[in-house]
């Protein structure tokens, strides 16, 4: 990088900072209320929530791990990201309407009130544990190798700027200092991406512009441009072919995009139901250009640069095409995905720490000042662990994002059965939805040692199903015959009207997914 670079990156730096801070000091009686600070007093417009949504999801787990993956497995690895945005359009018609009709400010707290307390703990635990012990440690390692590799400055040198820059943004102000951040973040990310994408595709194409470098990409690749893997190929075990549209991709989207607190955080945060579904809606079509940003730049590099130690190198390399004064842009890109990614996580640690397990269990008187200085506390605790465990925990992966989509879907398939059931099946109880999340690692667990061969993504969907008999067993054989439904939620009472512009930019979506699955299946 060269000073001008450094300029660039550093004015970032500065400028994200300061309006964090304006965003977070504006209004004095903000820093008093932890509803302010967890839910940014429910005022997100539509778009910030879809910019947040975004910023908050593309990390250095996409854009090092996939472009890792688009190196070593191709555009296959996009489906990750297109069916995501078909997933977001089932999120926010049938999802949303129950969360904010409920007024929950996490997860749990649904849980809590369609089960009961046992279930809430039971999964906060868990979900504390997969934000610090995978989510966390896996963007800071990621984006700090990515750094190394750019700068050379080592990799707990970079491990502690992350982390130090994230609180440095996010720790005051907390989601709305997030949430609006992000729409610069993500603003920078989308540029940052495409000129480095459009830089190796003109690098391929000798020079001669991005339409040349992708015809000439597509002739010298053209097996990187399957979406649907047949069976034969060698990485059908991590993209088990149709699965990718009918099997287990499905469980894992939904536990994401739809029940994973610090994604759905930012919709629980809106003025209103109809402001939520419009920003999801957004974020559905930003997903459509993901692939452009995260995949492309690895499948160019299986081009320019074949013979690469690790798959997750090549995004760091492709980086280094991009000349001395926009270096510093692009690297500000790749650090705002991190940075973005890294304080939605921690700023979910706090909230899930502080209103499902201290306030509850310990404190259940406490006031605002301090569930804000447990918020805090927990947030900063997280994210020092987080650094201290990344690399002993990742060092010696080479695709992080194929570990991290392996290791969630041990207990995906639980969670999802338990909210989906807890929705749409009255009788449902909350020994059910604890025998639920029991067998999702326990089956899973069985799985892998006794069923290797089976790819994780066919496992996910088949512990799913597993899932669901255990719940319904519970209910029809086990629990003694009494009222199963004080707690039910009644879908007769809630609206899923939506908008006409909300049917019409959902069916263009579906549209363009056909689209794009035509051409490259």
């Amino acid at each position: 990088m060269s000073s001008w670079d450094f300029v660039t990156f550093g004015g970032y730096c500065v400028a994200l900072i300061a309006i964090a801070w304006w965003v977070s000091r504006r209004d004095a009686k903000q820093q008093t209320s932890s509803q302010d600070y967890f839910l940014a007093g429910n005022s997100l417009p539509w778009w910030a929530i879809g910019a947040s949504l975004i910023a908050a999801n593309i990390s250095a787990e996409q854009m090092i791990g996939m472009s890792g993956s688009g190196y070593a497995i191709g555009l296959a690895i996009a489906s990750y990201e297109w069916m995501a945005a078909l997933t977001l359009i089932l999120v926010a018609k049938f999802f949303l309407p129950i969360f904010l009709e409920k007024r929950i400010a996490t997860m749990p707290q649904f849980l809590e009130q369609r089960y009961d307390r046992r279930v809430r703990t039971t999964l906060a635990v868990f979900w504390l544990g997969v934000y610090v012990l995978v989510n966390l440690t896996s963007v800071l390692y990621l984006g700090a190798l990515a750094m190394d590799t750019i700068t050379g400055i080592g990799l707990m040198p970079a491990l502690l700027f992350l982390a130090l820059f994230s609180l440095s943004y996010s720790l005051y102000g907390g989601l709305r200092a997030v949430a609006f951040t992000d729409i610069i973040q993500v603003l920078l990310l989308i540029v940052g991406g495409l000129l480095v994408s459009f830089l190796a595709l003109d690098k391929i194409g000798m020079g001669q512009g991005v339409l040349a470098g992708t015809r000439t990409l597509l002739e010298t690749v053209p097996d990187k441009f399957t979406l649907i893997l047949p069976s034969n190929h060698p990485h059908y075990g991590d993209l088990p072919g149709l699965s990718v549209l009918f099997g287990g991709l499905w469980v894992m989207n939904f536990s994401y995009w739809g029940f994973n607190q610090y994604i759905t955080q930012r919709a629980l945060a809106a003025k209103n139901l109809q402001e939520a579904q419009k920003g999801v809606v957004f974020a559905a079509f930003l997903k459509l250009l993901m692939p452009v940003i995260v995949v492309l730049p690895g499948i160019a590099a299986a081009v320019l640069l074949p013979d690469l130690a690790k798959p997750d190198q090549a995004y760091p390399e492709m980086l280094k095409l991009v000349p001395a004064g926009l270096l510093g842009l692009t690297f500000a890109a790749l650090v705002a995905a991190i940075a973005s990614s890294v304080s939605s996580m921690t700023n979910s640690v706090a909230t899930i720490f502080t209103l499902d397990i201290y306030q509850p269990l310990l404190h259940p008187d406490a006031n605002d000042k301090r569930l804000l200085w447990v918020g805090r506390c927990s947030a900063l605790l997280s994210l020092s662990l987080a650094v201290l465990i990344a690399e002993p925990l990742l060092g010696r992966l080479d695709q992080a994002f194929q570990y991290i989509q392996e290791f969630t879907g041990f207990f995906t398939p639980g969670i999802v059965a338990i909210f989906l059931l807890g929705f749409f099946w009255k009788k449902t109880t909350a020994n059910a939805a604890l025998a639920a999340a029991i067998a999702s690692a326990l089956l899973s667990l069985t799985l892998k040692l006794l069923w290797p061969e089976l790819p994780f993504m066919d496992r996910v969907g088949l512990v799913f199903l597993c899932c669901i008999l255990v719940a319904v067993t519970v209910v029809k054989l086990i629990e003694r015959p009494r009222d199963n439904h004080h707690a039910a939620i009644h879908l007769d009472s809630l609206s899923y009207r939506t908008s006409a512009g909300f049917n019409l930019a959902s069916v263009a979506l579906c549209l363009v997914l056909a689209g794009l699955y035509a051409a490259w299946w």
